[in-house]
């Protein structure tokens, strides 16, 4: 009985360790869900991660991507991400505000001078360091990805404040963005990204704000009059990861994928700053809406209304943040 004991034992531990190696072997899959077409610079973004993995990483790790909202829309995902039912997003950094409100600095009107502003700041030790700020709560971020400046919209110019007054925009969900709309009178509506065209066709909202690549990409000039170039701010994602997940990745593979993260961030602000000329162009040969050009004075007086939403959020995104960006537009 004794040896019968022993030979039992035996085996279990020999099982146990041809087990081992075939655990360790098994693919990695990494499911990654955003809500932008492939032909957008975080589209673009992901499709390159997903090339150098399997490049580097074949048999190891598989990057399965899901754009265009096909499995969950920003609001959602970052629920899906804490899961682990996903691994990885990159949602705009103002739909994080359940998880931390620093990140609600980046929707600051006017803050940003230009992208290369946005891009020291973000470069920087007090950039870097604000990429953490969602770790507390399980959601590790792993890179700063750009898409650009944000243009107005609406279905008569938009050259004065007062001609926002009365106006239902859509905005993400983001209290700064509410406050900033608010400030020239308008109404925001919160609203998910893959509802817009939709609602702007119908006249659910009047207007919207957003980059050239996505006024281009979902085809908002369709349905939209007049757009005004006013680069009142920016629209940058965070590529975020479930904490968890990630830390407990096998040393090497996490080395490597850390690596492909920063080199595919470098080449999504390429995407971004080529996509605004490109995008900006065939949206005004498309005839479809009137663009408008802002003077420097018409400009300011935006700036002057929208500017004092700085106050009501400074001690939640950190005066010192502001003030490192500031230092950025100084040298930009």
């Amino acid at each position: 009985m004794k040896k019968d004991i022993k030979l039992i034992a035996a085996t279990v531990v020999a099982m146990g360790l041809l087990a081992s190696p075939i655990a360790s072997a098994k693919e990695i899959v990494i499911k990654f869900s955003h809500v932008t077409t492939e032909a957008t610079p975080k589209g673009k973004g992901a499709m390159l991660f997903k090339k150098l993995v399997d490049e580097r990483l074949g048999g190891k790790v598989r990057v399965e991507v899901f754009p265009s909202s096909q499995l969950y829309t920003d609001k959602a995902v970052l629920k899906a991400l804490l899961l682990n039912d996903v691994q990885l997003a990159a949602p705009s950094l103002s739909k994080f505000s359940k998880y931390t409100k620093q990140w609600a600095l980046f929707d600051l009107p006017f803050l940003f001078k230009n992208p290369q502003a946005l891009n020291c700041f973000t470069d920087s030790a007090k950039g870097q360091a604000l990429l953490g700020a969602a770790e507390r709560k399980g959601i590790k971020g792993l890179g700063y990805w750009l898409n650009g400046m944000k243009q107005i919209s609406a279905n008569h110019a938009l050259i004065n404040p007062e001609d926002a007054k009365g106006l239902k925009f859509r905005i993400m969900s983001s209290d700064v963005l509410k406050a900033q709309f608010e400030a020239v009178n308008a109404n925001p509506q919160k609203m998910a990204f893959s509802e817009v065209y939709n609602a702007l066709a119908t006249g659910v909202i009047d207007g919207q704000e957003n980059t050239w690549s996505n006024i281009r990409s979902k085809k908002f000039f369709e349905v939209q009059k007049d757009t005004t170039i006013s680069n009142h701010g920016v629209l940058e994602y965070a590529l975020v990861t479930n904490k968890r997940f990630w830390n407990n990745l096998p040393t090497d593979i996490r080395m490597q994928l850390d690596q492909i993260v920063k080199e595919v961030t470098v080449q999504v602000t390429q995407f971004a700053l080529d996509a605004a000329v490109k995008d900006m162009q065939t949206v005004a040969d498309s005839g479809k809406t009137n663009i408008h050009t802002l003077t420097d004075s018409q400009k300011e007086q935006w700036v002057s209304a929208m500017k004092p939403v700085w106050a009501q959020f400074e001690d939640q995104v950190g005066k010192d943040n502001i003030a490192a960006v500031q230092q950025c537009n100084a040298k930009n």
